[in-house]
């Protein structure tokens, strides 16, 4: 009886080996076959894309599947997995900035492969300020999937009501617009919102001519055309044309108390969805009646260098990015403006609000999107101290010297 016990102890252990064996093959398998497609999006956009990577996967006919993984601190997690050289996603979207900074840390692959596998994904066939933005020198290490910019809604009704529906007429609203409101506003209502602030001062230092860095690299936060940028706002502030400090500017648009909201393309779809609010899209407002800048950014798919990553996985991701090319309409649900212009040029497009921003040549020129290495940096400070700056909380040159010294402590950071 002992000896038939030890015998049937022995084989479980057996059949128990074999099955971990059998699964960690079939895992490996699937690995094999997985195309690991990581992204930063979240919420709607996230739903969005995982309808295109579900609606290839089903139709696609190859024995590979790509695998959307959302997570909203990806930079955080592709630095490990860089570090480690282990679990390197094969495909990944990363936004516009972000391409210098992985290139001068040579952990980008250049997209050539792919474009011999898939010929449309050229140039041509995309935006250009969204193919340009993920060359650096003459090498493309990227494919566009869209641009989304900052972008100006306006309530109809209030437009009419306080008498000032010319200032559409040119689609450049400007500050002296503005304040010719000044005293006139009814208790509860304001012109603008403080909404997506730190992306309206970019706007403007490039509407006065201004930049954010220097030829050598150095960052540019304190100079003449940021402060000026800033009095302006703050002038608008003191006003009282402004959306209050603290409140969600944001959101009284949606109320129908603002008149202007300076907030995102992506944000059309929330504000179609409020019953009752007569809205419309137009440039962000400017310093003068004859410049526009809607400062944008880009989603890019981009490969980063990995050992794992197989030639047959590249054929399949660049078939991935084509279906992507030829079926983003349903990107554009989300509100963005897509880089393929086999999309742009589309009737369904024109449907959406976003397709104004590329209605024109004119109006494609107003998209503009920073190149600077640091950029993140200097949205970073903005994003920390402007709004205290324009409503007077923080001292104007102090805000200014801080928000340079922020920039600095950051470059120096990445430095050691």
């Amino acid at each position: 009886m002992k000896k038939k016990l030890i015998i049937i102890g022995a084989l479980v252990a057996v059949v128990a080996v074999a099955l971990i064996g059998f699964n960690r093959y079939q895992a490996a398998e699937k690995e094999k076959y997985t195309i690991n497609f990581w992204s930063p999006l979240t919420g709607d956009d996230g739903a969005y894309m995982d309808q295109i990577v579900n609606e290839f996967n089903e139709q696609s006919g190859s024995d590979y599947t790509i695998n959307h993984v959302i997570t909203s601190d990806m930079y955080t997690k592709l630095s490990t997995v860089v570090s480690s050289k282990s679990g390197i996603p094969d495909l990944t979207l990363m936004h516009s900035y972000k391409v210098e900074e992985f290139v001068n840390s040579d952990i980008i692959d250049p997209v050539d492969r792919l474009v011999s596998y898939q010929p449309e994904l050229e140039e041509s066939n995309y935006l250009d300020t969204a193919w340009n933005a993920g060359k650096i020198g003459d090498t493309q290490y990227t494919i566009p999937l869209d641009i989304h910019a900052s972008a100006m809604y306006y309530n109809q009704d209030l437009l009419e009501k306080y008498n000032v529906t010319s200032w559409l007429d040119d689609n450049i609203v400007t500050f002296d617009e503005m304040m010719s409101l000044a005293g006139q506003m009814e208790e509860g209502d304001y012109v603008v919102n403080n909404a997506l602030l730190s992306w309206v001062i970019l706007a403007q230092i490039r509407n006065l001519g201004g930049a954010i860095s220097d030829d050598a690299g150095n960052p540019t936060v304190n100079t003449p055309e940021m402060k000026e940028a800033l009095e302006r706002i703050k002038a608008l502030t003191d006003a009282g044309l402004m959306t209050p400090y603290g409140e969600d500017g944001y959101l009284m648009f949606q109320g129908g108390n603002v008149l202007l909201s300076t907030d995102g393309t992506w944000t059309s779809t929330a504000h179609d969805a409020v019953e009752g609010l007569n809205w419309g899209v137009t440039n962000i407002y400017s310093t003068s009646d004859d410049i526009a800048t809607n400062r944008a950014a880009s989603h890019m798919f981009g490969m980063l260098k990995s050992e794992s990553r197989t030639e047959e996985k590249e054929e399949v991701i660049a078939q991935f990015l084509e279906f992507v090319r030829t079926n983003s309409i349903e990107w554009a649900k989300a509100g963005q403006i897509v880089a393929s212009k086999d999309i742009l040029e589309s009737d369904d497009y024109q449907q959406y609000p976003q397709s104004f921003f590329t209605s024109t040549p004119e109006e494609e020129e107003t998209l503009y999107i920073f190149d600077y290495v640091y950029f993140s940096y200097v949205l970073e400070a903005l994003d920390v101290y402007s709004t205290d700056i324009a409503y007077g909380e923080l001292d104007m040159d102090e805000g200014l010297a801080t928000m340079q010294q922020y920039v600095e402590d950051k470059i120096a950071e990445v430095a050691r």
